[in-house]
């Protein structure tokens, strides 16, 4: 991930404005403005770290925003810490060394991020680690908090998931809407088929081994599965088993950590998780600050 990225220093500046951070009334009043201070990030639960990158670049950004010249500072964080290592409860993730003022402002917004991203990361290494031994890839979804896809997909990758389509323009994926305002599978496949830009390829939902049927008739060239059964699921895959030509087979739908498992059995390429980014539990972290 390239921290320095012009969309990931829009999202860190806007999550500096809204906490209007340069303008932190409280630290302004109580603390001098010359202090300098360490501040401790720590784990207080195990968890997957993601997001160790984001701590310096806030810091740059908050300068920038801020105008004027601010003190040096200093991020340290052992050779063993990086982002996709497990953290344990009480394990220090990083120290900041920094004007006092600077710390208390960035504190919760550099919280925010590192608790969010280690979240995901941490329930996408929970479905990684429920299928392992079989060949299935855990894929993340569209289903993220908006504005901040890029980083919740990085997290994910963190976890030891996959990335599906970032955006829109990235594949084409026929769902029930489309299926239904095209007229069903077949002329929406057809269109799809003749209207792609370049190599893309076509991937359809289907929630039926009828609609299977269709899909593989008209030429889909991968599949999503949509709230099958892990019954139906297996017997699509038994059926697409007796292709010529290997069609990647994708499910989704009612996926959890009490099910994932049994579906990544069935023999299907990939199971897509929408929760791993639409209803992450934020990882528990806090920043201890002391004079320096």
């Amino acid at each position: 991930m390239d921290f320095n990225s012009r969309r990931i220093t829009a999202i860190i500046e806007n999550a500096l404005l809204e906490d209007r951070a340069t303008r932190d009334a409280t630290s302004y009043a109580c603390v001098d403005a010359n202090q300098r201070a360490a501040a401790t990030i720590l784990a207080k639960q195990e968890c997957i770290l993601s997001g160790i990158g984001v701590i310096a670049r806030i810091l740059d950004v908050y300068a920038a925003l801020d105008g004027a010249v601010t003190s040096h500072y200093e991020v340290t964080t052992h050779p063993e810490i990086f982002d996709g290592v497990r953290l344990h409860n009480g394990q220090s993730v990083a120290v900041i060394r920094h004007n006092a003022r600077v710390l208390l402002s960035c504190e919760r917004v550099i919280l925010n991020f590192l608790q969010r991203m280690s979240g995901i990361a941490t329930l996408t290494r929970k479905f990684v680690d429920a299928v392992f031994g079989t060949t299935v890839r855990i894929l993340d979804t569209r289903k993220t908090a908006p504005g901040l896809r890029i980083i919740d997909k990085y997290a994910v990758r963190c976890g030891g998931g996959l990335n599906h389509r970032l955006d829109l323009s990235d594949g084409v994926l026929i769902k029930n809407n489309h299926i239904a305002l095209a007229g069903g599978i077949v002329p929406a496949l057809e269109r799809a088929l003749r209207n792609r830009r370049g190599s893309q390829t076509i991937e359809v939902e289907v929630r039926t081994l009828n609609e299977l049927e269709d899909a593989l008739r008209c030429g889909a060239e991968a599949i999503l599965l949509d709230n099958m059964s892990v019954d139906h699921v297996c017997l699509a895959v038994e059926r697409c088993s007796k292709l010529e030509k290997h069609i990647p087979l994708e499910c989704s739908g009612g996926i959890r950590l009490d099910n994932v498992r049994a579906y990544a059995e069935s023999g299907v390429d990939f199971i897509s998780v929408g929760l791993l980014t639409h209803s992450p539990q934020a990882a528990d972290m806090s920043m201890r600050v002391q004079s320096a």
